[in-house]
């Protein structure tokens, strides 16, 4: 069965699983993902964006191009409004903030990114504090635009690693959990049929 959390003639809204890669990766072994079987069974089902494969939540396809080309200029116009939640490591100052660290790949350590002022790009990620717990943090995250791996990384950056992150995270918080704690909670669009505003929630599993 497919993770259908909503479905019109323009689009499907989908919950993805931890573990499952949003598009095929590289190689045979990494066919299986979440666009794949929802084309399976939609053919004209397209992506719009994606998730990282242990990041799990609210992930948008379109049933047709015209809805991809204009979903897909909102997240340009970064319109899209997104909510994650994320269980960290260590606990902040301060209640709430805002990350603004430029990053790019990290070409001599694939598949990581890295921060870069000079030649990175600009990412923007506020977070606020939802339940301090010791050595423990329940987040509320709203990335304002939207690089791969820019929460995880502008987290594990200012001292607070993602509980279960083996990429960015030290080994005390990879231990932490046998998952990522990262979860896309909720989404909002400009419907492409008549521009209302539309969102979505899907209550984090951790």
């Amino acid at each position: 069965m497919l993770p259908i959390v909503y479905q019109d003639s323009r689009v499907l809204v989908l919950d993805k699983p931890s573990g499952l890669l949003a598009v095929p990766g590289r190689g045979t072994e990494l066919q299986d993902c979440l666009s794949s079987r929802v084309q399976a069974e939609f053919a004209a089902a397209l992506v719009i964006h994606r998730l990282d494969r242990d990041t799990s939540g609210l992930m948008l396809m379109a049933l047709d191009l015209d809805a991809q080309r204009a979903i897909s200029r909102q997240f340009e116009l970064r319109t899209v409004s997104k909510r994650y939640i994320a269980v960290v490591n260590g606990e902040p100052a301060d209640d709430s903030g805002v990350i603004e660290l430029p990053m790019r790949k990290d070409f001599d350590h694939p598949p990581r990114h890295m921060i870069d002022p000079v030649q990175g790009r600009s990412a923007e990620t506020h977070w606020r504090v939802v339940q301090r717990s010791g050595d423990r943090t329940r987040l509320e995250i709203e990335p304002r635009t939207g690089r791969s791996h820019q929460i995880r990384l502008h987290l594990a950056t200012i001292g607070l690693p993602i509980l279960g992150d083996n990429l960015y995270a030290d080994e005390t918080a990879r231990a932490m959990s046998p998952r990522l704690l990262l979860h896309a909670e909720q989404l909002a669009i400009d419907h492409p049929d008549d521009g209302r505003r539309v969102s979505w929630r899907v209550p984090c599993p951790f």
